[in-house]
């Protein structure tokens, strides 16, 4: 997310289960905003929020945001998913980047993730949304109708990286589905 994003964020997070695999969260914000926004988030819905640490395991119920000025990437430690804080060097424009963040779920993850890109200017996260699509992955954006910005979600709908588009009031619910069905998803021929 970028423009718009920070209620954006909060209106969907409220409508998520606290149950979820985690969450991660690439907002375009400097150095500084993002651990007051997650702690923020944190406050207001009394779950697990937090700005990502280097190397954290990641658990059901965690949602983590990417510090400003540091991209946030998922990879496979063992046997279990972790953050990975990488260099300040910007991609597509944005240090943290979504792209940065999507390609690596798209790697650590593949079908057993849903990826949702939100209200925000220019084309960061079309990219890495199309190689989470590509990985088998559930693919939703902000509809048009609900975004402040329609600049990533169209970017990343133009380049057929968004499988579904829908209000911002019905992404947690869709999220929900995908969610429950990805193992169904993983094991689906062609995935």
């Amino acid at each position: 997310a970028s423009t718009g994003g920070v209620d954006a964020l909060a209106e969907l997070l409220e409508g998520l289960p606290h149950d979820l695999p985690p969450v991660v969260i690439t907002q375009h914000m400097p150095e500084g905003y993002t651990d007051r926004f997650a702690r923020r988030l944190r406050d207001k819905l009394g779950r697990d929020v937090a700005e990502a640490r280097d190397a954290e395991p990641l658990n059901s119920g965690m949602v983590r945001i990417a510090p400003g000025s540091r991209h946030m990437e998922v990879q496979i430690g063992g046997r279990r998913l972790l953050t990975r804080l990488g260099d300040s060097t910007p991609v597509t424009g944005h240090c943290p980047s979504v792209d940065v963040l999507f390609g690596s779920v798209a790697r650590a993850a593949g079908p057993g993730a849903v990826g949702v890109i939100l209200t925000g200017m220019g084309r960061d996260g079309a990219a890495g949304l199309r190689a989470m699509r590509g990985a088998g992955a559930a693919t939703l954006g902000q509809s048009e109708r609900t975004c402040v910005v329609y600049g990533m979600p169209r970017a990343a709908r133009e380049l057929g990286a968004v499988e579904e588009e829908h209000d911002l009031d019905r992404l947690a619910a869709r999220i929900c589905d995908f969610a429950r069905s990805a193992p169904s998803r993983r094991a689906a021929p062609g995935n």
